[in-house]
């Protein structure tokens, strides 16, 4: 099974390992950290991934606490450890990104398969350049975006379509879209046109899946858009959901347990997913 990839997949199995071994040693946060460099609440940021450990010194000093003494585990744990510094493709953007979408597309990038629900816009792995400039340009006059940020932001978008068709692990993708969010028109009949033949032309791909929730169908809706990720054994699953306020990214398992639950009544409830081209026809037919 391949490894874990990305530096924020990487750091995320770093922490995880980090607390594994602490627990196993019987040490609170506060014990780890007792004469050391850094402080709880930042072991605490690294054991869940939401922080880098810096310098090497640091992770050795903890694992000789911990008791960990055999080569192999230490040099694995390094290793883990220069990867999870490494910046990703993402960083050269950093300028544009808005507070917490580093780390969106960190997991999204590093995740071996995402299961989607997106009720009000074609999810954004799917959409065609054009659909995705017409977006953003309806949004620059209301929250006084630059033609700047437009054009790096569909960079962006178009970068993380590439997880799809990358040559070594391409995501597995499984959407399930809102009827409502293939018929709302952005940009121009002609624009939707091409998205429709583009999501098409994707689930033509081994590793993508998309169904369409007709809007005829009486089933449970949440009004949210969420995306499970899995990144394999032992990584734990992570959700990330859009609320009013931002973006929510959790990996606790009562948190997974209800977002995979709600996924299975969408699919269950949604066209099967050969049914899809021809509904999209029609759409294309009817816009």
């Amino acid at each position: 099974m391949a490894a874990p990839t990305g530096p924020t997949v990487r750091r995320m199995q770093l922490g995880w390992e980090l607390k594994r071994l602490r627990d196993k040693a019987g040490f609170t946060l506060a014990e780890a950290v007792d004469g050391l460099t850094f402080s709880t609440t930042k072991l605490f940021r690294v054991e869940n991934g939401l922080s880098a450990l810096p310098k090497a010194a640091d992770l050795k000093a903890l694992l000789d606490r911990y008791g960990v003494e055999d080569e192999e585990d230490v040099d694995f744990l390094m290793q883990i450890h220069r990867d999870s510094l490494n910046r990703g493709w993402w960083s050269v953007y950093r300028s544009v990104l808005p507070s917490g979408m580093g780390m969106h597309i960190g997991l999204e990038s590093g995740a071996r398969t995402s299961r989607t629900w997106q009720p009000n816009v074609v999810f954004g792995l799917l959409q065609t350049t054009r659909f995705a400039r017409e977006l953003f340009q309806s949004a620059k006059p209301v929250e006084e975006t630059t033609t700047e940020f437009v054009e790096r932001h569909i960079q962006i978008r178009m970068e993380r379509k590439k997880a799809l068709t990358r040559r070594d692990n391409p995501m597995e993708l499984w959407v399930i879209q809102d009827e409502a969010s293939l018929r709302r028109v952005v940009g121009s009949p002609d624009v939707m046109r091409e998205q429709y033949e583009e999501i098409q032309n994707l689930v033509r791909l081994d590793n993508v899946t998309v169904q369409i929730l007709p809007m005829a169908t009486p089933a449970y809706r949440p009004h949210t858009n969420f995306n499970l990720w899995e990144f394999g054994s032992p990584l734990p699953s992570v959700v990330q959901s859009d609320a009013a306020d931002g973006s929510d990214i959790s990996d606790k398992e009562t948190t997974i347990w209800a977002f995979s639950r709600r996924f299975e009544h969408l699919r269950a409830a949604a066209l099967a997913p050969g049914e899809t081209p021809g509904f999209l026809q029609g759409l294309a037919r009817e816009i």
